[in-house]
């Protein structure tokens, strides 16, 4: 009994094999032979398609996924694209009218462009659950090969205008080993064939242009195809005004708060000046972490901080010049009305010596002017001499006005002209600057 039951079980299990056998065997008769012969015996995959009728055209485009990061220390920008290859195989042709999509391991069987991104720095082919490959082949005997990579590609910046700035990067596509004369590039649908940047949102930054281009790229070894894709990328400076730029302008104002403090408060206005200078010295020292350390360049923000943090130093030495005057002053003489009688009646003295000497020089020349009335020389003299005894008088009372002018009466005037001077010149620099930035 047990013996017939366990030849019984062994013949119903050949049955089936042989029954599942003939079943996938009819299956790749009617689909798969065409392809499979061609590709397992009749292949090589160490010879480009039309080796020996010219190059090969392949077609590109790509969608970005993300760009993840766009770092201004190190220069780049890290970005997840899927990139699709198209280029035709005569030896892939088979009949039907339905694409065959096969596994991506079967990459290994075919040959395939050796495209590479050239600023790349670092980039890996995403392998979760499987490789993110995918080969589709058409009766015609087109091959499209697609491939999901995250890179981060080298960008080369102008900081001179940060935060104000708009940067032009590029992903540059050439073939390795083959040359021009081998392999061809070109976008299969122009400046369409880059597609999802319309739907990101980036942190800093606004996607405002972006185009394609086909060129060549000339090496010792030869000239080889090269396809770029431009995009322009302007920041948005809304995070810099509140992160930046509003507590600069607080801490200026918050520095003019010492012009309405009396003089002789000496503390309160040291303090003021010393916290808003040391405030200022760590805003413009957080600023420039963010910055790469080798840049040369003066950037647009370090022009504003350094702008700022002259106004709050200017604002701390308007009290020492103010306290320097009034302390001077307490220590002079004061001067009565008599001393100051006689002071302007030496320097009217003065002037009237000046003014007695020039009529003595007139009456001198009047004389000469008459006894030779008929020359023509002597009132050319008679000019020159009348206007040199003029000119030390105006001389000496421009240089008097000059010097009252520098003459600090009121050592507490200072701080009324600050209050003007200060927020009126700052605002005309805070004018020039943007406009400057933002429109040139």
């Amino acid at each position: 009994m047990c013996t017939l039951f366990w030849c019984s079980k062994a013949l119903f299990l050949l049955m089936f094999c042989r029954l599942m056998k003939m079943s996938t065997a009819e299956g790749k008769g009617e689909i798969l032979p065409p392809t499979i012969q061609k590709i397992m015996k009749g292949y090589n995959k160490y010879l480009r398609p039309f080796f020996d009728n010219g190059p090969v055209s392949v077609g590109m485009s790509m969608d970005i996924a993300s760009i993840d990061t766009i770092s201004e220390i190190n220069m780049d920008y890290t970005a997840t694209i899927f990139l699709r290859q198209r280029w035709t195989d005569e030896r892939l042709c088979f009949e039907g009218n339905k694409s065959l999509s096969l596994d991506g391991r079967l990459v290994e069987m075919l040959w395939v462009p050796d495209t590479f991104i050239v600023d790349s720095k670092k980039s890996f082919l995403h392998d979760i659950t499987v490789e993110n490959r995918l080969i589709r082949i058409y009766p015609n005997g087109t091959v499209l090969y697609a491939i999901r990579i995250t890179a981060t590609v080298a960008c080369s910046m102008d900081l001179t205008k940060y935060p104000m700035d708009k940067q032009t990067c590029t992903l540059q596509l050439e073939s390795w080993g083959y040359n021009i004369n081998d392999v061809q590039f070109y976008w299969t649908r122009g400046n369409d064939s880059v597609r999802g940047l319309e739907t990101l949102r980036l942190a800093q930054y606004t996607v405002e242009d972006h185009f394609t281009s086909v060129s060549e790229a000339v090496y010792e070894t030869g000239r080889y195809p090269k396809l770029v894709f431009h995009f322009e990328l302007k920041r948005n400076i809304l995070y810099f005004i509140l992160e930046t730029y509003v507590p600069s302008i607080l801490l200026v104002v918050l520095s003019w708060v010492s012009f309405w403090i009396s003089q002789s408060s000496v503390p309160a206005r040291i303090c003021i000046g010393v916290t808003t200078v040391l405030t200022m010295t760590t805003l413009m020292m957080g600023a420039r972490t963010s910055l790469p350390n080798a840049n040369c360049f003066i950037k647009a923000i370090d022009v504003y901080l350094g702008i700022c943090f002259s106004f709050i130093f200017g604002a701390l030495l308007e009290y020492a010049v103010a306290h320097f005057c009034t302390l001077h002053r307490s220590n002079l003489r004061v001067h009565t009305k008599d001393e100051d009688e006689e002071v302007e009646e030496e320097i009217n003295g003065v002037l009237a010596t000046i003014a007695n000497s020039c009529n003595v020089s007139d009456k001198i020349n009047k004389v000469d002017s008459k006894q030779n009335i008929n020359t023509s020389s002597n009132r050319k003299e008679e000019k020159s001499k009348h206007s040199g005894c003029s000119s030390p008088m105006t001389v000496m009372k421009r240089l008097f006005c000059i010097s009252d002018c520098f003459y600090v009466k009121n050592p507490y005037h200072i701080d009324n002209y600050a209050r003007l001077s200060f927020p009126l010149s700052f605002i005309i620099i805070n004018v020039f600057y943007w406009v400057y930035y933002l429109y040139f």
